[in-house]
């Protein structure tokens, strides 16, 4: 396969090239993503693989080169399939001044051995959803909750007895700063955010794409709650959720997932991402610090899938070797003293 940059007519049509590439196409890989990750120092390289449209996320990392990742790609079903990709990448890629491809392939953790075989190398994970929870949302409403795990099911009917409701809100400054103000909260002590600006540009470019969706719980008047997901190319995603630090509501955030999944499942969805959990070996560890973001989650299914994360295919050893000794822990020292951003 040859690797190429897309053109302009093929990139003003990018989201439906990559969806027309099926199931294992993901919105990471949308022209939505990209836009956002211009915020965190990203320039996005739309590129075309054979038939395959691959976004790629560049960094410059002076004085080593650039950077090339992959957000959750390249979508591919098997370990040859990644490996005869990125190797058409590479090629582009060493007349780019790049010293290392970052792939993030949601391909299963059991082909790890088989990629380190080829010569890829594991890496820190980016996105944090090495290990999720996904929910088959292909029958009917009905038969989804009675196949719910018991807990998943009593908190949604607990909270819609004792008068919790669930609306589907605009993504306008308001309801986005209400979300941020949830979500600051909620992450207190237990993991760090971005700031107000990447959240509400995140969740408002999603939401005019028609892609993104903003919930609010309701208790007393009150919000309790809420949710942001993305519905793309058969998939919806639970991309961010946050709960006020009082729960006066058992169950409220139960419901709020239940009415996500509705509007998913009326997308057009068949299966729905809880986008991050413990991997399956943590998952029943308490000392782990997303053990209750595991809790939550396996009350709507118990079944965790481990992705291989992220995986470095090396262009320019000397170069690689330099970042990943002190490179990359000086840029990302760097970028939080700029940004303030725990995320690189």
């Amino acid at each position: 396969m040859i690797a190429r940059f897309a053109t302009a007519d093929e990139v003003s049509n990018w989201d439906t090239l990559v969806s027309d590439h099926g199931i294992l196409s993901t919105v990471f890989s949308t022209s939505e993503y990209a836009t956002i990750k211009k915020l965190t120092d990203y320039t996005p390289r739309y590129i075309i693989v054979g038939s395959l449209p691959v976004l790629v996320l560049e960094k410059k990392t002076w004085p080593l080169g650039r950077l090339w990742y992959a957000p959750k790609g390249p979508n591919v079903g098997s370990v040859e399939e990644f490996d005869a990709v990125i190797s058409s990448l590479n090629t582009l890629a060493k007349k780019n001044s790049v010293f290392v491809i970052r792939a993030e392939s949601e391909l299963p953790l059991t082909d790890a051995a088989e990629l380190e075989k080829r010569g890829f190398i594991k890496a820190a994970s980016i996105i944090p959803s090495q290990s999720t929870i996904t929910l088959d949302i292909t029958p009917s409403i009905d038969d989804i909750i009675t196949t719910l795990p018991q807990k998943g099911r009593y908190a949604i009917r607990r909270a819609e007895r004792d008068g919790v409701t669930v609306e589907a809100v605009p993504t306008d400054e308001e309801s986005s700063k209400k979300m941020y103000e949830l979500l600051s909260k909620t992450a207190e002590g237990q993991f760090g955010i971005r700031s107000y600006d990447y959240y509400s540009t995140y969740w408002q470019t999603f939401s005019k794409a028609n892609i993104g969706q903003l919930f609010f719980a309701y208790y007393n008047g009150q919000v309790v709650a809420g949710a942001y997901a993305l519905y793309f190319n058969g998939k919806s995603t639970y991309k961010d959720g946050a709960s006020a630090r009082e729960r006066s509501a058992y169950g409220a955030s139960h419901l709020l997932q239940w009415h996500v999944i509705q509007w998913a499942k009326t997308r057009g969805a068949t299966i729905h991402d809880f986008c991050g959990s413990p991997p399956s070996a943590e998952i029943h560890n308490e000392a782990h610090a997303h053990y209750k973001i595991g809790l939550f989650k396996t009350s709507f299914n118990k079944t965790v899938t481990d992705y291989i994360g992220c995986y470095d295919s090396v262009l320019a050893p000397l170069r690689y070797k330099i970042w990943t000794k002190v490179g990359e822990r000086i840029h990302k020292k760097l970028y939080f003293s700029k940004t303030r951003d725990y995320y690189y």
